[in-house]
């Protein structure tokens, strides 16, 4: 009892949120709508692009907000003079209101959905006002379904860690973040953790192709099923249900506390594995990773989809130094690298890959935030020189 007001038990509660039906009916249609168990000798998300008429594959470019115009003319100059067969289209994503939604223009659509795979800077989202989260909205409107995080160590960059090298695949769709929430009665606010098996199956399958492809054939489900048993649950009975697909890749799972507590102490012997998980848990724990190799401004990203792929930084937009040359492009840059070796164009991406590895090892041209004092240009240049 609070201020003379008695609260409605639990099981109360549900029983007014289940007469509320309109608000769950289109997440649940939605959900039971989708396809997404593929057969086992078909692969996820293979990229569907083929080249135009002069050679090169058309790339959906957002530049996005703040630094993200300085560090997408980084990647475009590196990659003009490694001569990568691509050609840039960018659009601009500026959210529009259609029907009371927040939606991204019909250009943009049109250009992911034509040329299947895109390359993001940062995207500034108010804080507890305006516009839905544009990175949300992008996922939503191309279902991108896998969010894949390496985390790998840079030689020449020093953290309390050494040798770091993970991967981490988090379910992008649903979870937490399908956004099913209502106020059940004055000052009680219920939110729906949303899993169903055909989404869980689809992203389990990613990462045991994945592991296998990436030669590290070991998966590992992080979860909670010992307090969500039948949210939780789900997924982890449908990742050791495809896992007798797969022979070849070794199977195990662990408590997202004990994940969490061991990567922290020692994150070496997650270095074979691939970590998969549901949605809440894949966007804490691979920013954590993150912190493990340096931040944000070190960790590519990418978003996968059935048909169209979306490759990014996750840092922010960092508007307190736009325009003045000091932004640090690696995240994307090393997101460009995930976008080539996802087209197939591995040669360029390695070459790039390499080049930009050994200006970090040398360590004299890199920008302020890594312990340098070049320029973003300068930065950049550097990358050139080694290519």
């Amino acid at each position: 009892m609070l201020a003379g007001r008695t609260f409605a038990p639990a099981r109360q509660c549900l029983r007014q949120a289940s007469r509320q039906s309109p608000v769950f009916r289109p997440a649940f249609t939605q959900a039971q709508s989708r396809t997404y168990a593929i057969a086992s000798d078909d692969k996820v998300a293979k990229f569907k692009g083929t080249k135009h008429n002069d050679g090169k594959y058309a790339v959906t470019l957002i530049e996005g907000d703040g630094i993200g115009p300085e560090i997408s003319q980084s990647v475009k100059d590196i990659f003009s003079a490694a001569n990568v067969p691509i050609k840039w289209e960018s659009v601009d994503v500026t959210p529009q209101l259609k029907d009371g939604k927040t939606v991204i223009p019909d250009e943009a659509i049109a250009s992911v959905e034509r040329n299947y795979v895109a390359l993001k800077g940062p995207l500034a989202t108010p804080v507890g006002k305006g516009h839905v989260s544009l990175n949300l909205t992008l996922r939503r409107t191309f279902n991108l379904f896998a969010n894949v995080r390496p985390c790998k160590s840079i030689a020449g960059y020093k953290t309390p860690y050494d040798n770091v090298d993970t991967v981490l695949i988090r379910e992008n769709t649903e979870g937490e973040y399908s956004g099913i929430e209502h106020v059940v009665v004055d000052g009680v606010v219920q939110s729906i953790k949303l899993i169903t098996r055909d989404a869980s199956e689809r992203v389990l399958r990613f990462a045991y192709q994945y592991a296998m492809e990436s030669g590290r054939n070991k998966v590992r489900a992080v979860h909670k099923a010992t307090i969500m048993k039948m949210s939780d649950g789900l997924f982890l009975n449908t990742a050791r249900d495809l896992s007798k697909e797969y022979p070849s890749v070794e199977f195990d799972a662990e408590l997202l506390d004990n994940t969490c507590l061991k990567m922290v102490t020692d994150p070496v012997p997650y270095n074979d594995k691939v970590l998969v998980m549901p949605n809440l848990y894949g966007d804490i724990l691979s920013d954590m990773c993150a912190g493990l190799i340096g931040g944000l401004g070190l960790t590519p990203s990418g978003n996968i989809g059935d048909e169209c792929s979306i490759f990014e930084a996750v840092h922010g937009s960092a508007p307190d130094i736009a325009g003045k040359g000091l932004a640090n492009p690696t995240a994307l840059l090393l997101s460009s690298i995930m976008m080539l070796e996802h087209m197939g164009l591995r040669e360029h991406a390695a070459k790039i890959q390499n080049a930009i590895f050994s200006v970090l090892a040398e360590g004299k041209t890199i920008t302020g935030d890594l312990g340098g004092k070049a320029k973003t240009h300068e930065y950049a240049d550097a990358v050139i020189s080694r290519l």
